[in-house]
Protein backbone atom coordinates (compact mmCIF):
# COMPACT_ATOMS: atom_id res chain seq x y z
CA UNK A 1 0.00 0.00 0.00
CA UNK A 2 3.03 2.61 0.82
CA UNK A 3 5.15 1.63 -2.02
CA UNK A 4 1.69 2.10 -4.29
CA UNK A 5 1.14 5.55 -2.88
CA UNK A 6 4.41 6.57 -3.13
CA UNK A 7 4.70 5.92 -6.68
CA UNK A 8 1.01 7.53 -7.55
CA UNK A 9 2.83 10.75 -5.22
CA UNK A 10 6.34 10.83 -6.13
CA UNK A 11 6.35 9.70 -9.41
CA UNK A 12 4.47 10.92 -12.84
CA UNK A 13 5.45 8.83 -15.09
CA UNK A 14 2.55 6.49 -14.56
CA UNK A 15 -1.12 7.50 -15.14
CA UNK A 16 -1.95 7.37 -11.86
CA UNK A 17 1.07 9.44 -11.29
CA UNK A 18 0.00 11.86 -13.97
CA UNK A 19 -3.69 12.39 -12.49
CA UNK A 20 -2.65 12.87 -9.02
CA UNK A 21 -0.45 15.93 -10.77
CA UNK A 22 -2.94 17.16 -12.50
CA UNK A 23 -5.57 17.17 -10.01
CA UNK A 24 -2.95 19.13 -7.78
CA UNK A 25 -2.46 21.55 -10.44
CA UNK A 26 -5.67 22.03 -11.13
CA UNK A 27 -6.77 22.88 -7.56
CA UNK A 28 -3.69 25.18 -7.22
CA UNK A 29 -5.38 27.08 -10.13
CA UNK A 30 -8.70 27.31 -8.67
CA UNK A 31 -7.37 28.28 -5.41
CA UNK A 32 -5.70 31.21 -7.10
CA UNK A 33 -8.81 32.60 -8.86
CA UNK A 34 -11.09 32.14 -5.58
CA UNK A 35 -8.28 34.19 -3.77
CA UNK A 36 -8.46 36.98 -6.43
CA UNK A 37 -12.28 36.91 -6.98
CA UNK A 38 -11.64 37.08 -2.63
CA UNK A 39 -10.15 40.69 -3.15
CA UNK A 40 -13.02 42.23 -5.28
CA UNK A 41 -15.16 44.60 -3.68
CA UNK A 42 -18.31 44.31 -2.57
CA UNK A 43 -18.92 40.49 -3.61
CA UNK A 44 -21.89 38.92 -2.14
CA UNK A 45 -22.57 36.86 0.52
CA UNK A 46 -23.71 33.31 -1.33
CA UNK A 47 -20.12 34.52 -3.29
CA UNK A 48 -18.14 34.47 -0.49
CA UNK A 49 -19.59 31.35 1.63
CA UNK A 50 -18.67 29.42 -2.25
CA UNK A 51 -15.45 31.16 -1.88
CA UNK A 52 -14.61 29.78 1.82
CA UNK A 53 -16.21 26.44 0.93
CA UNK A 54 -13.39 26.45 -2.38
CA UNK A 55 -11.26 27.14 0.15
CA UNK A 56 -11.83 24.32 2.85
CA UNK A 57 -12.19 21.70 0.21
CA UNK A 58 -8.55 22.92 -1.33
CA UNK A 59 -6.74 23.43 1.97
CA UNK A 60 -8.27 20.01 2.72
CA UNK A 61 -6.78 18.31 -0.17
CA UNK A 62 -3.52 20.31 -0.41
CA UNK A 63 -3.25 18.83 3.64
CA UNK A 64 -3.72 15.40 2.75
CA UNK A 65 -1.28 15.74 0.00
CA UNK A 66 1.37 17.26 2.34
CA UNK A 67 1.02 14.44 4.75
CA UNK A 68 1.28 11.94 2.10
CA UNK A 69 4.75 13.31 0.73
CA UNK A 70 6.26 13.21 4.10
CA UNK A 71 4.78 9.94 5.01
CA UNK A 72 5.89 8.07 1.63
CA UNK A 73 9.03 10.05 1.59
CA UNK A 74 12.76 8.63 2.68
CA UNK A 75 13.98 11.48 3.83
CA UNK A 76 10.86 12.71 6.15
CA UNK A 77 13.06 15.70 7.68
CA UNK A 78 15.16 16.42 4.56
CA UNK A 79 11.83 16.93 2.87
CA UNK A 80 10.20 19.28 5.76
CA UNK A 81 12.92 21.26 5.65
CA UNK A 82 13.36 21.39 1.81
CA UNK A 83 12.02 24.11 -0.93
CA UNK A 84 9.25 21.73 -1.69
CA UNK A 85 8.39 20.74 1.40
CA UNK A 86 8.23 24.65 2.95
CA UNK A 87 6.14 26.07 0.29
CA UNK A 88 3.49 22.82 0.36
CA UNK A 89 3.28 23.80 4.23
CA UNK A 90 2.98 28.12 3.54
CA UNK A 91 0.59 26.76 1.07
CA UNK A 92 -1.47 25.66 4.20
CA UNK A 93 -0.31 26.99 7.06
CA UNK A 94 -2.59 30.56 6.36
CA UNK A 95 -5.99 28.64 6.73
CA UNK A 96 -4.95 27.14 9.76
CA UNK A 97 -3.24 30.20 11.72
CA UNK A 98 -6.71 32.17 10.77
CA UNK A 99 -8.91 29.85 11.66
CA UNK A 100 -11.04 31.12 14.74
CA UNK A 101 -9.23 33.77 14.98
CA UNK A 102 -10.09 38.01 14.47
CA UNK A 103 -8.57 38.49 11.13
CA UNK A 104 -7.72 41.61 11.11
CA UNK A 105 -5.48 41.73 13.78
CA UNK A 106 -3.49 39.13 11.52
CA UNK A 107 -4.19 39.71 7.78
CA UNK A 108 -0.85 39.56 6.67
CA UNK A 109 -0.55 35.86 7.00
CA UNK A 110 -3.36 36.04 3.92
CA UNK A 111 -0.52 37.00 2.04
CA UNK A 112 1.10 33.64 2.55
CA UNK A 113 -1.99 31.85 0.78
CA UNK A 114 0.26 33.17 -2.34
CA UNK A 115 2.69 30.15 -2.17
CA UNK A 116 0.27 27.98 -3.25
CA UNK A 117 1.95 29.62 -6.91
CA UNK A 118 4.72 28.16 -5.87
CA UNK A 119 3.57 24.88 -5.95
CA UNK A 120 3.39 24.84 -9.44
CA UNK A 121 6.84 24.79 -9.50
CA UNK A 122 7.16 21.18 -8.50
CA UNK A 123 5.27 20.01 -11.81
CA UNK A 124 7.16 22.12 -14.57
CA UNK A 125 9.99 20.66 -16.01
CA UNK A 126 10.85 24.15 -17.11
CA UNK A 127 10.78 25.55 -13.80
CA UNK A 128 13.03 22.80 -12.38
CA UNK A 129 15.83 23.79 -15.32
CA UNK A 130 16.14 27.41 -13.99
CA UNK A 131 16.46 26.00 -10.46
CA UNK A 132 19.29 24.09 -11.62
CA UNK A 133 20.72 27.27 -13.75
CA UNK A 134 20.17 29.03 -10.71
CA UNK A 135 22.17 26.49 -8.24
CA UNK A 136 25.02 26.18 -11.00
CA UNK A 137 25.59 29.96 -11.22
CA UNK A 138 24.68 30.57 -7.39
CA UNK A 139 28.47 31.76 -6.65
CA UNK A 140 28.67 34.13 -10.08
CA UNK A 141 25.65 35.93 -8.55
CA UNK A 142 26.48 35.96 -5.25
CA UNK A 143 29.43 37.67 -6.33
CA UNK A 144 27.29 39.38 -8.74
CA UNK A 145 24.94 41.12 -5.63
CA UNK A 146 28.14 41.70 -3.77
CA UNK A 147 29.66 43.71 -6.45
CA UNK A 148 26.54 45.45 -7.43
CA UNK A 149 25.85 46.08 -3.32
CA UNK A 150 29.12 48.46 -3.73
CA UNK A 151 28.51 49.79 -6.90
CA UNK A 152 25.04 50.98 -5.24
CA UNK A 153 26.77 52.43 -2.50
CA UNK A 154 29.37 54.20 -3.73
CA UNK A 155 26.66 55.62 -6.50
CA UNK A 156 24.57 57.14 -3.58
CA UNK A 157 27.82 58.73 -1.89
CA UNK A 158 28.79 60.93 -5.47
CA UNK A 159 25.46 61.68 -6.49
CA UNK A 160 25.06 62.92 -2.86
CA UNK A 161 28.20 64.99 -3.23
CA UNK A 162 27.11 66.67 -6.72
CA UNK A 163 23.45 66.98 -5.22
CA UNK A 164 23.30 67.73 -1.92
CA UNK A 165 23.89 71.59 -1.91
CA UNK A 166 21.75 72.24 -5.27
CA UNK A 167 18.76 69.84 -3.74
CA UNK A 168 18.80 69.55 -0.47
CA UNK A 169 15.35 68.21 0.49
CA UNK A 170 15.40 65.59 -2.26
CA UNK A 171 19.17 64.47 -2.29
CA UNK A 172 19.54 64.90 2.25
CA UNK A 173 21.76 61.95 2.87
CA UNK A 174 22.87 58.89 0.91
CA UNK A 175 20.56 57.15 2.71
CA UNK A 176 18.01 59.17 0.53
CA UNK A 177 20.31 58.35 -2.47
CA UNK A 178 20.10 55.29 -2.59
CA UNK A 179 16.53 55.80 -3.95
CA UNK A 180 18.05 57.36 -6.80
CA UNK A 181 21.01 55.43 -7.42
CA UNK A 182 18.34 52.31 -7.00
CA UNK A 183 16.00 53.54 -10.21
CA UNK A 184 18.86 54.62 -12.27
CA UNK A 185 21.30 51.49 -12.07
CA UNK A 186 17.98 49.21 -13.08
CA UNK A 187 17.89 51.78 -15.73
CA UNK A 188 13.95 52.41 -14.54
CA UNK A 189 14.33 56.11 -13.75
CA UNK A 190 10.96 57.07 -12.31
CA UNK A 191 11.88 60.98 -12.61
CA UNK A 192 10.64 61.71 -9.15
CA UNK A 193 14.30 62.41 -7.63
CA UNK A 194 17.03 63.54 -10.62
CA UNK A 195 20.35 65.69 -10.63
CA UNK A 196 20.23 69.40 -11.56
CA UNK A 197 23.94 69.82 -11.52
CA UNK A 198 26.30 69.68 -14.34
CA UNK A 199 28.52 67.58 -12.36
CA UNK A 200 25.22 65.32 -11.30
CA UNK A 201 24.15 64.85 -15.13
CA UNK A 202 27.56 63.69 -15.75
CA UNK A 203 27.42 61.43 -13.30
CA UNK A 204 24.85 60.00 -13.49
CA UNK A 205 25.17 59.32 -17.39
CA UNK A 206 27.73 56.91 -16.17
CA UNK A 207 26.05 55.50 -14.21
CA UNK A 208 23.30 54.73 -16.61
CA UNK A 209 25.74 53.00 -18.69
CA UNK A 210 27.03 50.74 -16.09
CA UNK A 211 23.41 49.68 -15.06
CA UNK A 212 23.13 48.77 -18.99
CA UNK A 213 25.58 45.86 -18.28
CA UNK A 214 24.49 45.44 -14.83
CA UNK A 215 20.64 44.51 -16.31
CA UNK A 216 22.39 42.62 -18.79
CA UNK A 217 24.66 40.29 -16.64
CA UNK A 218 22.37 37.86 -14.80
CA UNK A 219 20.89 37.52 -17.68
CA UNK A 220 23.87 36.30 -19.70
CA UNK A 221 24.54 34.15 -16.91
CA UNK A 222 21.33 32.59 -16.83
CA UNK A 223 21.10 32.04 -20.50
CA UNK A 224 24.35 30.14 -20.29
CA UNK A 225 23.34 27.78 -17.59
CA UNK A 226 20.31 27.19 -19.20
CA UNK A 227 21.75 26.37 -22.41
CA UNK A 228 23.88 23.97 -20.60
CA UNK A 229 21.36 22.24 -18.82
CA UNK A 230 19.45 21.63 -22.10
CA UNK A 231 22.45 20.62 -23.46
CA UNK A 232 23.15 18.09 -21.08
CA UNK A 233 19.36 16.57 -20.90
CA UNK A 234 19.87 15.88 -24.77
CA UNK A 235 23.00 14.32 -24.39
CA UNK A 236 21.59 11.58 -22.34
Amino acid sequence: MLRTLKIIVEKNDTKAGKIFDILIQVLIVISLISFTIETMPKISASTYHLLWIIEVITVAIFTIEYLLRILVTDYKIKFIFSFYGLIDLFAILPFYLSTGIDLRSIRIIRLLRLFRMFKLFRYSRAINRFKLAFENIKEELIIFLIATSFLLYISSVGIYYFENEAQPEKFSSVLHCMWWAVATLTTVGYGDIYPVTFGGKIFTFFILMIGLGIVAVPAGLIASALTNILYDEKSK
